[in-house]
């Protein structure tokens, strides 16, 4: 049976005229049940005759993940704890925000892989391993979790605004699956986000990094979190198989739109690289990119090798980086109370379904 949520547009349009010997404008019509009207069966159709919906549904199966658990933190941010057709598990968070008129938009922290290869010392994640690659369907089965969830039924006026891929996993050694995802997520007939609204999130690899760049389908994020290679291979020595200088060289030339900028991700580790003379190093590397900080201050839990930084380290270290003429937004976390901030997902089903978890993005 074909998971017809693993196919991408051009995929659809063959399995319907080949495999069901339906007209090419039907492919169409079931893309936007499944993208748009977030059907999750065949019979919901309507517009389709009933012979073809039986025909797909001895073909095909439509499977969303299955939700696990749903907490709920007191700022509000949502953690879902997932299961995949496999058994696997995975987690996603909605985050909330408001915009200036004070509508209510949410951010939705999406996984990409359960769990995850680069072992950096700081993540949660890190910690479970890799076990494989997430497919385009469970990616962006997520996303129609949260629609559901959220009743969010009116794509010209959405609740969900933002996807960030910074959950569990290291999309550019998905590099397949996550490009598939991303333009179903482009198409005006399927999720239909504005590459605006998207933000790919790397740590540092090398392979795929220029062809995302190239694609115009997301914005870019870098996990940086160290300003020189030492502390890199320290606090993440996977990631630091790749110079710095060269991750940082290869950024000088990445693909940018007008207006558009490189985010750069910065945890703050007490006494690690809170320091100004790190403040002096980040402002060299950054400098040489058109680029921007989102400063997160680490918030650790009994048994983490790192300290906060104290509030005075991080006002002189954001104060520093704006005397430079660097933007830096220190990041307010949200989720804490239910391990839904940054680098806390960690996917686990403990007795009676409850699970640890959590992820963290910026606010919409």
């Amino acid at each position: 049976m074909t998971d017809i949520l693993n196919l991408t547009y051009e995929e659809l349009e063959a399995f319907m005229t080949a495999e069901l010997g339906e007209p090419r404008f039907r492919a169409r019509q079931v893309w936007q049940w499944l993208w748009q009207k977030c059907a999750r069966s065949f019979d919901e159709m309507t517009n389709v005759s009933k012979a073809t919906r039986a025909r797909l549904a001895e073909k095909a199966v439509i499977t969303w993940p299955e939700v696990e658990t749903v907490q709920k933190s007191a700022d509000g941010t949502t953690k879902f704890l997932l299961r995949l057709a496999d058994g696997a598990l995975v987690e996603t968070v909605l985050i909330p925000s408001a915009s200036r008129e004070g509508t209510l938009r949410i951010t939705q922290c999406l996984s990409c892989q359960v769990g995850c290869a680069m072992g950096c010392t700081f993540c949660s994640t890190g910690t479970m391993g890799f076990e494989r690659n997430m497919t385009m369907g469970e990616i962006l089965g997520q996303v129609l979790v949260a629609r559901a969830h959220l009743g969010d039924s009116r794509p010209d006026h959405p609740i969900l605004r933002n996807l960030v891929f910074m959950g569990m996993g290291e999309p550019l050694l998905n590099l397949n699956e996550v490009m598939r995802s991303l333009r179903t997520l482009n198409d005006e007939f399927g999720l239909s986000f504005s590459p605006r609204r998207i933000t790919v999130s790397t740590c540092g690899i090398e392979k795929g990094l220029r062809e995302l760049g190239e694609s115009g389908l997301a914005f870019l994020a870098v996990s940086l979190h160290a300003p020189n290679q030492e502390i890199r291979k320290r606090i993440m020595p996977k990631a630091a198989h790749w110079h710095l200088d060269d991750l940082i060289t290869a950024l000088e030339s990445y693909p940018l739109k007008t207006r558009e900028r490189v985010t750069f991700e910065y945890l703050l580790l007490g006494g690690v690289n809170d320091g100004i003379e790190h403040a002096r190093e980040l402002v060299r590397l950054v400098s040489r990119t058109k680029g921007k900080l989102n400063l997160i201050v680490y918030n650790p839990a009994e048994g983490d090798p790192y300290d906060a930084p104290t509030p005075e380290r991080i006002l002189a270290f954001e104060q520093y980086l704006w005397s430079k003429n660097i933007t830096a937004i220190i990041r307010k976390s949200k989720g804490q109370d239910i391990k839904a901030a940054c680098g806390q997902l960690k996917a686990s089903e403990l007795q009676r379904g409850t699970a640890s978890a959590g992820a963290d993005a910026p606010e919409a």
